[in-house]
């Protein structure tokens, strides 16, 4: 058997309608996973969801705006009902409405990060892991930045809310590692995403980030898909509370 073998798991990932989320649920599938595929349009959802059953894969799509925490239980409750169970969160759901000096936020803007960035993932976790660890165990993975590790002078409020996803994986390893319950961090460079086409499609930002990267470029989607099922399966069984840097060499060369 593969060390990355996802058969029989089931896999919910938020915001996996594009980008990093797209790219995990889609390599999550191909290893054997039955996803739930969830962002706030459910259109988009199905279109992923149709796009890996075209490919021999098992999907469901189910929408959820993850500010809501009646929309994060039912997101849940219907992952469960449509299959049973769920193996492995993907907390990769995030917003960043403001760019700039974390002290210029206004604080409607500033709530609404902390809100959607730190409280839905613990609300989301607080509601699923309980049943992973009914079921003898399970894997979670949030999507953070290097922007948490990193002091920032435009991505300031973003940074911090990064920065405690990063805690809140060391906070839930050492509550459920008993109850074989794994909680890891990745956490992604520049990737070339919607989410992030105001940093890569300026180039005089894209410049100043690429040329402290080593490999001299930004990542794509895939590049950090495998880490998430790395962490889902087998091959990540004795890995927990870690946060696992995916950059191109941007930190240690920065």
């Amino acid at each position: 058997m593969s060390l990355f073998d996802l058969t029989n798991k089931v896999a919910l990932i938020t915001g996996s309608s594009r980008g990093i989320g797209k790219a995990i649920a889609l390599r999550c599938a191909e290893h054997g996973a039955r996803v739930v595929v969830s962002s706030r349009n459910q259109d988009a959802c199905e279109e992923v969801a149709e796009e890996i059953r075209a490919a021999g894969g098992e999907a469901v799509a189910i929408a959820c705006n993850i500010n809501y925490q009646e929309q994060l239980q039912a997101l849940a409750d219907g992952a469960r009902e449509q299959y049973g169970k769920i193996d492995v969160l993907v907390c990769n759901a995030a917003l960043n409405p403001h760019f700039g000096p974390s002290q210029e936020i206004p604080d409607e803007a500033f709530n609404k990060v902390m809100h959607a960035n730190i409280g839905s993932i613990h609300r989301l976790c607080r509601i699923v892991i309980p049943g992973m660890a009914e079921n003898g165990g399970g894997s979670v993975v949030i999507v953070s930045s290097i922007a948490g590790l990193k002091g920032s002078g435009m991505l300031g409020a973003y940074a911090i809310s990064k920065a405690a996803d990063m805690q809140i994986a060391r906070n839930l390893a050492v509550e459920w590692g008993a109850k074989n319950v794994r909680v890891n961090c990745i956490a992604p460079g520049l990737v070339r995403t919607d989410f992030a086409r105001a940093l890569w499609e300026n180039p005089e930002i894209y410049q100043a980030t690429v040329e402290h990267y080593p490999l001299q470029r930004i990542g794509e989607p895939d590049e950090i898909a495998g880490a998430a099922v790395y962490f889902a399966s087998a091959a990540g069984n004795f890995t927990t509370g870690q946060t696992l840097v995916i950059d191109g060499g941007g930190v240690i060369a920065g």
